[in-house]
Parts: C-alpha cells; sequence; structure tokens
C-alpha cells in the first residue's frame, strides 16, 4: 500500500512563489522505488499533470505551462519530494495532488494525497 501526504498549498500573489511537500510512506514504498509526480486540477478541469521524477531522482519532466517556472526535486530520501513554484499567474490556481507510483515485484501500487488548494490571486 502507499500513503500520500501534500502540503505547502496557500494563497500568493501574481508573480510569487510557493513550496509544496509530499511523502509517501507505505509497505510498498518500503520495498521499492517509486516514481513521484504532481498533479493539479482547476475548477472545471480534468487533472493534469505538472511534473514528475523518476525513482532514480535523475528524470524529470514538465508539463508545457509550468516549464522554466516549476522545479520537481528530492528530499534526503526517496520517500519525499517538493515542487517549487515560482512566478505564480492566476492560472495556475488549482488543488495540487501529488502522486506515489511504485513497482514491487510484479505489482504497482499507486497512491494519491488528499490534495492541497493553491490560489494566486492579487
Amino acid at each position: 500500500q502507499v500513503e500520500v501526504v501534500e502540503s505547502g498549498g496557500g494563497l500568493v500573489q501574481p508573480g510569487g512563489s510557493l513550496k509544496l511537500s509530499c511523502v509517501a510512506s507505505g509497505s510498498a514504498v518500503t520495498f521499492g522505488n517509486p516514481t513521484m509526480s504532481w498533479y493539479r486540477q482547476a475548477p472545471g478541469k480534468e487533472r493534469a499533470l505538472v511534473a514528475t521524477m523518476t525513482s532514480t531522482g535523475v528524470g524529470t519532466d514538465y508539463a508545457d505551462p509550468v516549464k522554466g517556472r516549476f522545479s520537481i526535486s528530492g528530499g534526503n530520501d526517496k520517500n519525499t519530494v517538493f515542487l517549487q513554484m515560482n512566478t505564480l499567474k492566476p492560472e495556475d490556481t488549482a488543488v495540487y495532488y501529488c502522486k506515489a507510483e511504485v513497482k514491487v515485484i510484479a505489482r504497482t501500487y499507486v497512491g494519491w494525497g488528499q490534495g492541497t488548494q493553491v490560489t494566486v490571486s492579487a
């Protein structure tokens, strides 16, 4: 099983910055190397991938709208990931979700966090 908890959302003015944190736990995380991703869902829109980082921390990928402004990074252990968001725009307003995916032997375990609200407004 995989459990995920995010934190760090809030209200920020356009052009400001926020840093989100995500921690994954559970038996699957203990025995595997999770791939961590951030998604977001704005009102009336589908959930969309924002950024992802491979379990080794070497590979990262970003959605076009956030390239050059957002940065995903790992913590001191394989279970933690951050999303540094700079030069925030009103269109970045959404609920941000962290996803952890880990393969253990022949099975894939996926966990989602409860989401954290990010609001960009003057």
